[in-house]
């Protein structure tokens, strides 16, 4: 009896030192998070919510690996489960209960076998999406810690606790060194993960809504965008310490696929590594082409340039899809990152990738990235006799449908689009009119670059316009317009109601306005764009359209909010670095993997991403374009 008591006490009390000593190393860690920006928290209302958050919208993204799922709801929930029974075991009924003590039991046994899971990814052969160092360690802690508790707390429960001592070394030696890892360790993203979802620089993305909108810059700052770690807010820093190196970023975006110089993991550790001169050195999947990240470290060190951590090119590689942002499972918001990094520098140094610097000087001058003249806008339209919101007179009733054409109507082949898209209209008797020449680029490309400026500019321009009118709602079938009027004008005094052209013509299909023939000779598969999928959440309104024509329509193994970057956004094709391979293509294989014989689209972006793959099997139509095809065969 004399042996088994003082265990009892021995063993909570390795718990609670395991406490300690991961709140050392989460205060140390957090002494470098305070080197951010400030940044206004809601910390009660993300308190309260960190369980949902945690349980509900995290567990939403890890699932999507039943592997991971499962292993991580062993693990975690045993390792809880397990520390937490153990150090209320400080209390003497508890203490001195063997029916306590193999609760206990069950519970590290639980750990134990969640111990076995973390390892199977990583031994003998490691998953390569995986990073290695000191990654490699954490299924052995957890195991030792998980294997010695359990036999432990077992004796205990049979009454055994004099011969329990070496088994409670064991989980002493596993347990503390899990909680010496919180520091700079793999358990550092569980504390991390746990105060970024709290302190989320996005809380609307865990209220159901989307959101994407960027920030507006405060062109009077002392220093426009990020050029150093210590340029982000501390809770963006926080962020950064929550990514677990999983390797879904990695996986999901369309750069790193195509053997362009980006990989969202290793950007996001190398911002960790910036700011942390004694982090461990990075063990993952490097950028594509080999560069080594170099350069100085610390709150103060440069982060971007040929010779510092963020080669240039890596910053430029970036399609802003959000597809990183999608698949990871702390929620992290990578393309914030690149943008800000971005916005120093363009607006600072003033340092563009060369073929970008024509585009944006015209969105400066001009108003569009062509420097063509705005009035040439609607020369797609020959023959249509386009309505103009001028000609309509500012004081008449309002104008249902104010359509926005965007900057493919620039374009020759996304203007046979626009042209179905106008007879459609027409022929449901549709209210619509056009700025024509007053029309400006909404200032989506310069934002994606950095141009801070000129986006603002572009878009007061733009709401200086349309306050002069009166319209219903605004009607464009290019996803990078709907999302800047949509989600980034509010910040500016910019307030509309913005539809996308496929959810205003499944509107009419459902109100009897069009009568589409069923074409189920027809074969497709959608392509959806980021900005309409990822950045507002719409997916199902052109799939909709697509089924009202009868067409035999079939997926792609990456579709919906999932699916492949066309290569198209974020300035990518201005900034045009090289890689193995072209991102269209690679998407463009995946459709033709489904032997549909057209993919349809629904981007002006898109369409010519993809129409620019010269070896593609079918062709790319438009949503529009294939329901004037069902509507007029209905005649």
């Amino acid at each position: 009896m004399t042996s088994f008591m003082p265990l009892t006490t021995v063993f909570p009390g390795l718990v609670w030192t395991m406490a300690a000593l991961a709140l050392v190393q989460a205060s140390r860690r957090a002494s470098l998070w305070r080197v951010g920006a400030a940044a206004p928290v809601a910390w009660l209302h993300g308190l309260a919510r960190l369980p949902r958050r945690y349980l509900v919208d995290v567990h939403h993204v890890v699932a999507r690996d039943p592997h991971a799922s499962r292993m991580h709801a062993v693990v975690a929930g045993g390792l809880l489960a397990a520390s937490l029974l153990t150090a209320l075991a400080i209390l003497p009924p508890l203490a001195g209960s063997r029916a306590y003590w193999l609760l206990v039991t069950l519970a590290f046994a639980v750990t134990a076998a969640g111990s076995l899971l973390v390892g199977a990814r990583r031994y003998p052969v490691k998953q390569k999406r995986l990073s290695a160092g000191r990654f490699q360690i954490l299924p052995v802690l957890l195991l030792a810690y998980a294997v010695g508790g359990t036999l432990t707390a077992l004796l205990l429960a049979l009454g055994a606790g004099g011969i329990a001592l070496p088994f409670a070394l064991l989980a002493a030696a596993g347990g503390l060194g899990l909680a010496f890892e919180v520091r700079q360790g793999p358990m550092r993203h569980a504390v991390a993960g746990a105060l970024h979802l709290a302190a989320h620089p996005r809380p609307g993305r865990f209220e159901g809504r989307p959101d994407t909108a960027l920030q507006p810059l405060d062109l009077d700052a002392p220093r426009l965008g990020a050029a150093m770690p210590a340029d982000f807010t501390w809770n963006r820093l926080l962020s950064y310490d929550a990514c677990v190196s999983c390797g879904r970023c990695e996986t999901a975006c369309p750069a790193f696929a195509a053997g362009q110089p980006l990989n969202p993991k290793r950007l996001i550790q190398d911002l960790v590594a910036g700011l942390n001169p004694a982090e461990p050195p990075y063990a993952g999947t490097s950028y594509p082409g080999g560069r080594a990240a170099e350069g100085p470290r610390g709150p103060l060190a440069r982060l971007i340039g040929p010779d510092a951590r963020i080669h240039p090119d890596t910053l430029w590689s970036c399609t802003t899809c959000r597809a990183c942002v999608e698949e990871c499972p702390m929620m992290i918001e990578h393309v914030d990152a690149v943008v800000s990094l971005r916005r120093y520098q363009t607006l600072e140094r003033g340092a563009l990738p060369e073929k970008a610097i024509g585009p944006v000087t015209e969105l400066r001058q001009a108003g569009d990235p062509g420097g063509r003249p705005l009035a040439a806008r609607t020369d797609f339209a020959a023959g249509l006799d386009l309505p103009l919101m001028a000609d309509r007179g500012q004081a008449q009733a309002e104008v249902d449908v104010l359509l926005w054409l965007g900057e493919g109507a620039y374009d020759l082949r996304y203007g046979r689009t626009l042209r179905a898209l106008v007879r459609l209209l027409r022929r449901a008797n549709v209210d619509f009119a056009v700025l024509g020449a007053e029309e400006r680029d909404t200032g989506d490309l310069a934002r994606r670059l950095g141009d801070e400026a000129t986006f603002q500019a572009l878009a007061r321009e733009n709401i200086a316009t349309l306050a002069r009118y009166r319209f219903a709602r605004i009607v464009t079938g290019d996803p990078h317009a709907l999302h800047a009027l949509r989600n980034e004008y509010p910040a500016f005094g910019g307030h509309y109601t913005v539809v996308h052209h496929t959810a205003l013509l499944l509107e009419l299909i459902r109100a009897g306005q069009l009568s589409p023939q069923r074409l189920p000779d027809l074969s497709v598969t959608y392509h959806d764009p980021c900005y309409l999928a990822r950045y507002n959440g719409e997916t199902e309104a052109p799939r909709a359209v697509l089924d009202a024509i009868g067409l035999s329509r079939v997926e792609m193994a990456r579709s919906g909010k999932r699916a492949m970057c066309c290569g198209g956004g974020g300035g990518a094709p201005v900034s045009d670095v090289p890689g193995e391979r072209r991102i269209p293509d690679l998407r463009m294989a995946q459709a033709t993997e489904t032997g549909a014989g057209i993919v349809a689209v629904a981007c002006p972006s898109c369409t010519a991403m993809l129409e620019g793959v010269t070896d593609r099997k079918a062709d790319v139509r438009d949503v529009a374009e294939l329901l004037l095809q069902a509507v007029e065969a209905g005649r």
